[in-house]
């Protein structure tokens, strides 16, 4: 018998006979649903001959289920004003969907459909393998992604965490029908399923909805065990490319994971750093030199591990000079405490990004399912905004002071070629 959880007002939480958790927050006062199926694979669970294959996936289950051929899945939700899409991460793919309250059930229905009914035709696997490629081009041609993904390696080296999302062509070109259902079989099993719905829909309605379309979904879960980041050696490099007219850099640092306590200090920290046109990197590097259009500072967490770092592009000639005034900045946070009316400003920055962006319900459907997966409690907004408000100086102190030690950066750029 499925046994509901009872947790903040507005939120329920499910978990179905067969091990799918269900996971709702109820807003009576808007007229639509957003819709999420969530299913805790991503890259980092793929071997190196798999590189890119959940990505894949995310792709091929659009082109037919059980139900209805390829064309009919978007149809079927623009259809009724809605619309229909997918992405993956390193830890987790979701398919999501978003529709008036009335179509809740049409929503439900055609995501759930292309987790556990997708049919993978051989034709449209080698069809879509030049469409990913394409793909793989297009990131390429973008300095910003290119050099992100050279700084993930160089955090992750010889890691599934470090190698990207999409693949590479040569392992594209290489799958086969059987190397998606095989991953298909060992991944997307009931107890790594999370279903989350926001919006206008009664908790009861949706768990009624999930058994009658999971009714059948029963596929034994295998052991699972995901490979513990790895050991990061510092390194710098700098790669030559004929694509760009900057140089792009990025300087960062492994982190701790998103389990870690001081998760919320960090993002403080990392909003006084690089979040927005008032922080420091941006009143210092572009506002008071001129070095750069675009600056900012980033922070990827997984479960058991993570990075923190900054980008930025420039003139070439200004390369270096431009690593030393981010790593002046890292080194400032890190030798003494903020001001109090700086802190206090990056709160509420912080505070102001996260209620805004819960008047989405697409945003608020993403966060019950991220927070499910990855703490497998439930963190109500209150909660969360209750740690930011609690951060200290020293605590952001703190955290830099224990990541921004200058002989743990890695920097990595992309420069024009001679």
């Amino acid at each position: 018998m499925a046994k509901k959880q009872p947790l903040a007002p507005g939120f329920e939480r499910t978990v179905l006979d067969n091990g799918v958790r269900v996971v709702t927050e109820s807003i009576p006062s808007v007229r639509s649903v957003a819709v999420g199926a969530w299913v805790d694979a991503g890259s980092r669970d793929e071997t190196e001959s798999e590189a890119g294959l959940t990505h894949f996936i995310e792709h091929l289950v659009f082109k037919g289920t059980r139900a209805r051929q390829g064309h009919h899945i978007n149809q079927r939700m623009e259809s009724v004003g809605g619309y229909l899409n997918a992405f993956t991460t390193k830890e987790n793919t979701c398919f999501y969907a978003r529709a008036l309250d009335e179509h809740l059930a049409r929503a439900l229905d055609t995501t759930l459909d292309l987790v556990t009914q997708p049919t993978l035709p051989p034709r449209e696997i080698e069809k879509e393998k030049d469409v990913v490629i394409e793909e793989i081009k297009m990131y390429e041609d973008a300095p910003e992604d290119h050099v992100y993904d050279h700084y993930e390696a160089a955090m992750y080296p010889g890691h599934p965490l470090g190698r990207p999302i999409i693949g590479t062509p040569e392992t594209v070109r290489s799958f086969s029908r059987e190397d998606l259902t095989g991953f298909m079989d060992r991944h997307y099993v009931p107890n790594r399923l999370v279903v989350s719905v926001a919006g206008h829909a009664r908790h009861a309605d949706v768990v009624r909805l999930v058994e009658k379309q999971l009714r059948d979904f029963d596929r034994a879960p295998e052991a699972f065990r995901r490979e513990p980041a790895n050991d990061y050696t510092p390194l710098a490099t700098e790669i030559e490319v004929t694509t760009t007219q900057q140089a792009h850099l990025v300087v960062g640092t492994r982190s701790f994971g998103a389990l870690d306590e001081r998760r919320t200090a960090l993002s403080v920290l990392n909003t006084i750093l690089g979040g927005g046109m008032s922080s420091r990197l941006n009143q210092n590097i572009r506002e008071k030199y001129g070095y750069c259009y675009s600056v900012y500072s980033f922070v990827n967490l997984v479960r058991d591990a993570g990075d923190v770092g900054v980008y930025m592009a420039t003139d070439p000639s200004r390369l270096d000079r431009s690593r030393q005034l981010i790593v002046r900045e890292l080194q400032k946070l890190a030798a003494a405490p903020v001001s109090a009316r700086m802190l206090a400003r990056a709160k509420e920055q912080l505070k102001g990004s996260v209620m805004l962006g819960v008047e989405s319900m697409s945003n608020r459907m993403q966060r019950l399912g991220r927070v499910e997966l990855t703490y497998e409690e439930h963190i109500s907004l209150d909660t969360a905004i209750e740690e930011v408000m609690a951060v200290t100086a020293e605590d952001v102190r703190s955290v830099a002071e224990a990541l921004f030690v200058e002989d743990r950066l890695s920097t990595v750029a992309l420069v024009p070629a001679a």
